[in-house]
């Protein structure tokens, strides 16, 4: 009988894939992943550390978190902007990767070229909300009330460029109004004040404020992202309450150093979502406050750059910096 001839094409084919499963092997495998993040108890802290102890399982090595926490987290981003592109080092961050640049002078990264997307993980929208003697139950009706009292409404918030200091300036842009900003140390400060009467309206993290508003102290008008989230069950959408086009989330995302292979991002992208699908992780995900998404590289790439065009506008007409 006469032995089985491949075409040549073929043979090619199978020792090409051959090579590509054996780099992957040699790039993903061996050492351990590190996961650089920001400060502990940060979201991407949180979503870093439901995933890397599944991803230990999946890949079948070591995966630990590193946190490096900063003012401005630029540390983690430096550390993987200059990492070996083979798969070893990731980082876990939010919008601030990319909404940095446009608020402090030098920042020893560049947010496009410098990261190999990998995966849009989770979201996290804020909601509008106000002390119960501001006379609006509506969002229209804020801005009414707003329009009527320019520079007398006050809104508290923490950090410099956070999502509720950016979603209180894109509302301001939007609306037509001028509420004034009343800067605390923290979220959970700026919010405390709000309750006691010291400002007038927040847009704080769903996590952060929702307790308040099921207890009564506070009123929600609206959640900030595009769509209705699962997070604040019932609320409608600013964009849906009279300001269309209206979105305001933070995003956690998942890159690789710029340079790593696309076979190691695509195993990384395979098993890292694959985590985020599972049922039990996506109601860990909620609990804390986050959407889970799960997205392609490329759909994190245009979210990215999607969000880079609209927030530059905002922070540079309202003349945000950080030190």
């Amino acid at each position: 009988m006469s032995p089985v001839r491949f075409p040549m094409r073929m043979l090619v084919v199978a020792a090409t894939l051959a090579q590509q499963e054996c780099a992957l092997g040699q790039a993903v495998m061996g050492r351990p992943v590190r996961v650089i993040t920001t400060e502990s108890g940060s979201a991407n802290d949180l979503l870093a550390r439901l995933i890397a102890p599944l991803l230990t399982g999946s890949l079948g090595q070591q995966v630990v978190v590193d946190n490096r926490g900063n003012a401005s987290g630029i540390v983690a981003a430096q550390i993987v902007a200059t990492a070996k592109p083979d798969g070893h080092t990731l980082l876990f961050y939010g919008s601030g990767l990319w909404l940095l640049p446009f608020m402090k002078e030098r920042v020893p990264y560049d947010a496009v070229r410098d990261y190999a997307p990998i995966t849009l993980a989770g979201s996290s929208p804020n909601i509008l909300v106000v002390h119960p003697a501001v006379p609006a139950s509506s969002v229209k009706d804020l801005i009414t009330y707003a329009r009527t009292r320019p520079g007398e409404l006050n809104y508290g918030s923490g950090s410099t460029g956070t999502t509720p200091h950016l979603a209180a300036e894109l509302f301001n842009a939007m609306a037509g109004v001028h509420t004034v900003i009343v800067p605390y140390k923290g979220g959970g400060s700026a919010l405390n004040a709000l309750v006691g009467g010291e400002v007038q309206l927040m847009f704080p993290t769903v996590g952060l404020g929702m307790p308040q508003v099921k207890s009564g102290r506070l009123r929600a008008l609206a959640v900030t992202s595009d769509k209705p989230s699962a997070l604040a069950p019932g609320m409608p959408t600013v964009a849906a309450s009279g300001l269309p086009g209206y979105e305001s989330v933070l995003m956690s995302g998942v890159y690789a150093p710029a340079g790593t292979p696309s076979n190691v991002v695509s195993r990384l992208h395979q098993e890292i979502t694959r985590i985020i699908s599972r049922p039990d992780i996506r109601e860990r995900f909620l609990a804390a406050g986050l959407d889970p998404i799960g997205s392609t590289p490329e759909q994190l790439a245009a979210s990215v750059k999607a969000d880079m065009a609209r927030w530059g506008k905002v922070i540079r007409d309202a003349g945000i910096r950080v030190d």
